[in-house]
């Protein structure tokens, strides 16, 4: 008895730190990967390193051309985006 007594410390430890630390991390992860899978043309996008641009066209393979300033595009992995600044409507097909 005295055996268990010496482990619901630990388990309330970790207990908390689940609740505080582990879980919100999995949301934000989470998140993020929406925000990724949700990108379209005309985006305009922060990537990690600080550049911000407009999406041009989004590639089948995790990449997207962005357009950093007038005929100025880059090729950006997709879940290197830090944010979506503003979304764009859907393009409504005729």
């Amino acid at each position: 008895m005295e055996a268990i007594g010496q482990f619901i410390p630990l388990i309330l430890i970790f207990g908390i730190m689940y609740f505080l630390l582990i879980r919100p991390q999995q949301k934000k992860v989470k998140d993020h990967q929406a925000m990724v899978a949700a990108v379209r043309r005309g985006d305009e996008v922060v990537t990690q390193g600080g550049l911000i641009g407009k999406v041009v066209k989004v590639k089948d393979n995790n990449e997207l051309d962005v357009e950093l300033a007038e005929g100025v595009k880059v090729r950006v992995v997709q879940s290197t985006l830090a944010q979506v600044v503003s979304k764009t409507e859907p393009v409504e097909s005729k």
